[in-house]
């Protein structure tokens, strides 16, 4: 298997969101819907050569190879990129998937019809650096499709839960990924290699208890499932606890239906 090397400053988050492995496509198929969205909006054609970029374990990356595309999958976690190829492989669709750097990819200028990241590359530690590799190897022409989520969304709401269990941040603190929700943040990203046009959605998380979001996502979300073993036994109930409570608060009389807004962003490369 070719690997490529992974940025020092990365190595971290390629840590923590490997650590849901291949548990992780269960949380995509939580925002299927949302993926769905995208790739419709992108649009593959057959025969085209198309980037997926942080593609956890390949769910966008099947939906458009299901569109007879040629699919490149790449994410930083080794075990996702693993688990991408077997579910793959048992869909018999023929994607390439490899380990590397949303911010420095492997690959020559222009190399594809479409590049794609559905919540994925919005938690780049280097926002720019990511978003000039997204147009680097775009051709003239071609197309790009992100799904991201909105600042004032329910999951910006569910990492403000989070936060208070999770380490200080360094100094300067990073980014906020959900600058990536932004219209303006987008602009100043991408509007010089792309004509940028945007759609708003709403993924829905069906789920029978908090309890069961709790199940789910402390195995197969990276995030949570590795926070949860750093902290000692008090805190990790305290947390388990509180997410559970986060998550009742989108009860109805069926069971838990907690929506989430994303942005929808296309792209043509000037």
């Amino acid at each position: 298997m070719e690997t490529h090397i992974i940025q020092p400053h990365n190595l971290k988050a390629a840590a923590v969101w490997d650590s849901g492995g291949s548990n992780y496509d269960k949380i995509s198929q939580t925002i299927a819907d949302a993926i769905e969205h995208c790739v419709l909006r992108l649009a593959p054609q057959a025969g085209e050569q198309i980037l997926d970029v942080a593609t956890g374990t390949g769910w966008a990356a099947r939906r458009i190879a299901a569109h007879g595309a040629h699919v490149t999958g790449i994410d930083l976690g080794s075990d996702l990129i693993e688990a991408a190829r077997a579910f793959a492989s048992a869909a018999q669709l023929d994607i390439e998937f490899q380990i590397g750097d949303a911010e420095a990819l492997p690959f020559e200028n222009r190399s594809f019809d479409a590049v794609l990241s559905t919540f994925g590359v919005m938690f780049s530690g280097n926002p720019q650096a990511a978003a000039n590799e997204l147009s680097r190897v775009c051709k003239s022409g071609g197309r790009i499709a992100l799904t991201t989520w909105k600042p004032d969304s329910s999951i910006s709401d569910f990492f403000n839960m989070v936060k208070p269990y999770m380490a200080p941040p360094a100094s300067p603190a990073p980014p906020s990924p959900f600058e990536w929700g932004r219209k303006e943040r987008l602009q100043e990203l991408l509007g010089n290699s792309f004509d940028l046009r945007f759609e708003s959605g709403t993924s829905v998380l069906y789920a029978q208890s908090g309890q069961a979001v709790w199940d789910l996502f402390s195995t197969g979300f990276g995030p949570i499932k590795m926070l949860a073993t750093t902290l000692d036994p008090g805190q990790a109930e305290k947390l388990k606890q509180d997410f559970i409570a986060f998550h009742e608060r989108f009860r109805t009389e069926i069971g838990i239906a907690m929506p989430r807004e994303y942005l929808v962003t296309i792209g043509i490369r000037k």
